[in-house]
Parts: structure tokens; C-alpha cells; sequence
């Protein structure tokens, strides 16, 4: 008798008017993901949902970074930062804005504001600092980057979205970045913490 075979599937909705960058031109950004991760999607581009399932033989783990690429992509990013989600050192985290916001449509559209910044120069200015990519779309922040950068790009958006003046967010920034540059160039040269 021969052992159960289980058939690893998740599925994801992606608003309709992200289907296009999902399927990409002729197909192309569906092939990439099923090609790169090993999966199979099927895309109902009348509801969005789309159904993300392992090939047979596949990596579990691989299924999680297929719905994640599919998710950033769903999020605003495009296609080509959502791929860095294949790295195995990088991550996705979603802030959900209406945490902070509730129901009203005026204070979402504000705190959104506040997260893009003028001409988009707050949102930047996490980019540059962190390293990580931010894409603010609908009521979602969606946050690509290793585990160090995805904690403190987060911390930041949570801050503004909770009402932080952007130079308080920024000086955070720039601790941490610093923070963070210390810690790579030891890391780098193989010395520990405090020794």
C-alpha cells in the first residue's frame, strides 16, 4: 500500500484590478512564479481568488514564498520586486491600516498621506533607510526585506500610521540605520557583540 499523498494548496485574493500585473503580458509574471517556485496558479480573474498549489514533489516551503510573491503583487508591488520575495532571507509583512483608521475613509486617505509623504518622500525616505521596498496600496502597507530592515520599516510605518511626527520616525530611522550598518560591518569582519 503505498503512503497518502497530500496535495499542498493556499489560496489568495488579489483585488481585480491587480489580475493584469499578477498574469503579466502574455502570461509571462504567471510562468515566472510557477517556473521559479515550482507551483501551479490558477487565477479566477472574476473574483481574484487564485488558487496556489505545489507541483507533486515540491518544496513545502516553496508554496509559502509563491503565495507571498502573489500577495506583494496583490499589494501594489510590481512583479519585480515582488521576485526578491524568492530569496530564502527575504520576507513579506502587511500592515493592516484600518487597525489605526477603523472604518473612516477620511483618516485612511490621511494616514496614507502620511505614510507616502509629499511627492512620496516619506515612503523613500523608509526605503533608503532600510533598504526594505514599501508599496502602500487600498488599506495595506505591504513591506519587502530581510528580517532586520521588514522589523524596523514596519516599526516605522506603524509610527506614522499611529500619529508620530515624520522627524521623530526619521530620527528612529537613522539610529537604527546606523544601528544596523554597526552590526553588518561586525558581522562582516567576524566580531562578536560586545567583544
Amino acid at each position: 500500500m503505498s503512503a497518502p499523498r497530500f496535495i499542498w494548496r493556499d489560496y489568495v485574493h488579489v483585488p481585480l484590478d491587480r489580475v493584469g500585473a499578477l498574469i503579466g503580458e502574455g502570461g509571462r509574471v504567471k510562468r515566472e512564479i510557477e517556473r521559479r517556485l515550482g507551483v501551479e496558479l490558477k487565477i479566477d480573474s472574476e473574483s481574484g481568488v487564485v488558487e496556489v498549489k505545489l507541483r507533486e514533489g515540491g518544496d513545502p516551503s516553496r508554496l509559502f514564498k509563491a503565495k507571498d510573491v502573489v500577495t506583494a503583487i496583490a499589494s501594489g508591488f510590481s512583479p519585480e520586486r515582488a521576485f526578491k520575495l524568492v530569496d530564502d532571507d527575504v520576507s513579506l509583512a502587511i500592515v493592516d491600516l484600518r487597525e489605526y483608521v477603523g472604518d473612516s475613509e477620511k483618516d485612511l486617505v490621511r494616514i496614507k498621506g502620511r505614510i507616502i509623504g509629499e511627492e512620496g518622500r516619506a515612503r523613500k525616505f523608509i526605503e533608503e533607510a532600510t533598504g526594505a521596498l514599501v508599496s502602500v496600496y487600498g488599506d495595506k502597507v505591504a513591506i519587502i526585506g530581510d528580517f532586520e530592515s521588514l522589523e524596523i520599516a514596519k516599526r516605522a510605518v506603524e509610527m506614522l500610521a499611529e500619529g508620530r511626527q515624520h522627524s521623530t520616525v526619521y530620527r528612529f530611522l537613522m539610529a537604527k540605520r546606523r544601528e544596523l550598518k554597526r552590526r553588518r560591518m561586525m558581522a562582516m569582519y567576524g566580531v562578536e557583540e560586545g567583544g
